[in-house]
């Protein structure tokens, strides 16, 4: 009989072995199926370790395990010790791989802000900014400017991008006037295309597929004086009508994540509003992603330094899922826990923020492939996606004023280039690109707008180059002077106190009229400039925006390589003190919403 038993155990052996894994590491199950398996096995530390997110410089891989982070991120700036592909690669994966060594094996999201390319990637394609793309006014480019980053990040590590925004931005005075594609939501609307370029028609559906999240919801773009992080004092009603529509397009292409605003509506945080959150956003538009903080956001709900429990539970209730709590991942998990355990925030909730976290991250196939993709290095900084991007900078360029002196003549001709922007790649890239603010100098690889208009000289043509203008007289033919902003982020480029040009550029624009040659002015910026004094001096006017790093495409235009198609998608004010200016408001603008001039051939 034992003897029966033994040779029967050990027939079953096999069949043991062979038995199915968790439901929730099938990758053929439903993704709802997966979500019920894996929560159904999860403690309420696995949960609110879910619903946490950590910057990587406050954690090593082994402490974010132990945590159970469901995410990190890399702020501006935060980048490994070899700014590199690989280097990314191997530090993403080091915390994967610590993530998928824990008990259950729930990978991690890591995030990164890649707003106009891999930006924080020392070599990525920089791709113009989005008050460039607006103008450029073609949203299938926008999409292929979207597969392009995702691409890039991918291979090196990171699932989920912070972007696209889709502010509408109405007051040119707010520092993040250039993460706007337009004044209007219709621009918005048109380049939420970015997403689908991002994930793919369904995210996860191809390699390279990254998470995209539509920020920052809602009315950041709307507050009183353009303040960065300040108060929308709007009504629901213009709420709806303006700066809402971009997230239902948003939603529509299946956006997987939306960030919350630091600002406020109607003088209460957005990261407090429950009725904007949980009834507006998930009820009525039906999101089913995840909704994510913004940096140390909830630290702000009571206007005191730091957070407390009280503005962890209100967040929470609210209807935020996952918590950027960048250095303060610990004290938030204990904070959350303790709110759970007395009743104030309900398990219910809890289970629905994991829903949601999970559920992407099964999209993405992180359970079956868990680490970088290195394949997909060789379209790191590739020369087709800097050919994209120098595609993207011609169809920006807005030409504005030419009396007759562009395009600029290729051959025989005398060209006299000045301007603090002609030959700063760091200036022409502008905020967020390898840190948070951006910096001048020659910080990324590229081709300046001096390098373009020299390299695409024809015969019997000199290009000469001073900044201040000296060594200019009447040989000339043509003088080109690149000026504008320098590199700013967020409150950084608030402008309260107007916005029109230094006294360097003013100098320099000086100089070179008063040698009777016919200036060209290019403004390399951030938003519309208060140029309308200036404006009698130039022969000609070209809006570049903040192009990125192929500033050959701005020379392309100026030489009429090719015929400038760009629309303003902001009304260029007559002057700062008379922001808002927004269209439809029945204020006379120095240029028009929809303006943009071309060459006759």
């Amino acid at each position: 009989m034992l003897a029966g038993l033994l040779v029967a155990g050990s027939a079953l052996a096999p069949m043991a072995s062979a038995a199915p894994g968790p439901l929730y590491k099938n990758p053929h199950a439903s993704t709802s199926a997966r979500v019920n398996d894996l929560l159904k096995r999860m403690s309420l530390d696995d949960k609110i370790g879910q619903m946490t997110q950590a910057e990587r410089g406050a954690v090593t891989p082994d402490q974010a395990a132990a945590l159970r982070l469901g995410s990190l991120l890399s702020g501006g700036g935060s980048v490994p010790a070899s700014n590199t592909p690989t280097g990314w690669a191997d530090m993403v994966d080091s915390y994967q791989k610590a993530a998928v060594s824990t008990p259950l094996g729930i990978p991690t999201l890591y995030g990164v802000d890649a707003v106009h390319g891999h930006n924080n990637v020392y070599g990525a394609t920089i791709f113009p900014h989005n008050i460039g793309l607006g103008a450029a006014n073609n949203p299938r480019l926008v999409e292929k400017i979207g597969r392009a980053t995702a691409l890039e990040v991918a291979g090196t590590g990171p699932q989920w991008d912070f972007s696209p925004c889709l502010c509408v931005a109405r007051d040119d005075r707010w520092g993040r006037t250039y993460e706007s594609f337009g004044e209007s939501p219709r621009d918005a609307i048109a380049n939420a295309s970015a997403i689908t370029g991002l994930q793919g028609r369904e995210l996860g559906e191809k390699p390279g597929s990254v998470l995209a999240t539509a920020k920052h919801y809602v009315g950041d773009g709307g507050t009183t004086n353009g303040v960065d992080q300040g108060n929308t004092e709007i009504s629901e009603r213009e709420l709806r009508q303006i700066h809402l529509p971009p997230f239902r397009e948003a939603i529509d292409r299946g956006v997987g994540s939306v960030m919350i605003s630091f600002s406020s509506f109607q003088g209460v945080r957005m990261h407090a509003q429950r009725y904007l959150i949980t009834d507006v956003l998930k009820k009525e538009l039906r999101f089913r992603g995840l909704v994510i903080s913004d940096y140390n956001a909830i630290n702000q709900i009571d206007g005191k330094e730091g957070f407390t429990p009280e503005e962890v539970r209100l967040s929470v209730n609210a209807g935020i899922d996952m918590f950027m709590v960048p250095w303060d991942a610990p004290q938030f998990i204990a904070y959350l826990k303790a709110e759970v355990e007395a009743g104030r925030v309900s398990r219910d909730r809890i289970d629905d923020a994991n829903r949601r976290i999970l559920a992407e991250k099964f999209k993405l196939g992180l359970f079956e492939h868990p680490y970088t993709d290195r394949s997909l290095q060789k379209t790191f900084g590739s020369k087709e996606h800097r050919e994209l991007a120098r595609q993207a900078v011609r169809e920006s360029q807005v030409l504005l004023k030419n009396d007759g002196v562009l395009p600029l003549a290729k051959k025989d001709n005398k060209i006299f280039v000045a301007g603090k922007n002609a030959n700063d790649i760091g200036n022409q890239a502008g905020g967020w690109t390898l840190t948070w603010q951006g910096q001048s100098g020659p910080v990324i690889p590229g081709t300046t707008i001096l390098d373009g208009l020299k390299s695409g000289a024809g015969k019997g043509t000199t290009v000469t180059y001073d900044r201040a203008g000296n060594g200019i007289d009447r040989s000339y033919r043509v003088a080109v002077a690149v000026v504008g902003e320098t590199p700013y982020a967020e409150g950084q480029g608030d402008r309260p106190n107007g916005f029109g040009l230094d006294a360097e550029d003013l100098a320099t624009i000086a100089k070179l009229k008063s040698s009777g040659v016919p200036v060209v002015a290019v403004t390399v910026s951030g938003r519309p400039l208060d140029i309308a004094s200036q404006l009698p001096r130039f022969n000609g006017l070209v809006a570049a925006w903040l192009p990125g790093s192929e500033g050959a495409g701005v020379a392309d235009v100026l030489y009429g390589d090719y015929n400038p198609t760009g629309k303003l998608t902001f009304s260029w004010p007559s002057s700062a003190a008379q922001e808002p200016v927004n269209v439809g408001d029945g204020k006379k603008a120095l240029y028009p919403y929809g303006y943009g001039l071309r060459y006759r051939r």
